[in-house]
């Protein structure tokens, strides 16, 4: 599921381009003086660093074209079956089953 899920690429995506390349003053006691974005994202926010924001909004945008293919598939689908069903019911409906009357 981790690897699927649209809102891991999105808010990776926006760490990164928020916090890369910044510095910041670090108020833990015996710390060093000042913190870089890199370390804020793999040590608090544990961010994947081994690509960069890029590859995130190409990723969102692989899943946006997939999805969109998915649901053509499904709505392409479902226009072919309903006929199927529509006619099934149909049949199905014109001959109907008698039971034998138990009294002749």
């Amino acid at each position: 599921m981790y690897y699927i899920a649209f809102h891991k690429y999105a808010n990776q995506g926006f760490y990164k381009n928020e916090f890369l390349g910044l510095t910041f003053p670090n108020e833990q006691i015996g710390g060093p003086s000042i913190i870089s974005g890199d370390e804020i994202l793999r040590n608090v926010w544990q961010v994947e660093m081994g690509y960069s924001k890029w590859v995130d909004v190409a990723i969102i945008f692989g899943m946006v074209i997939l999805y969109r293919f998915m649901f053509l598939g499904i709505i392409k689908t479902v226009e072919k079956v309903k006929p199927m069903i529509r006619s099934f019911m149909a049949r199905s409906s014109k001959n109907p089953t008698h039971a034998e009357d138990p009294d002749s």
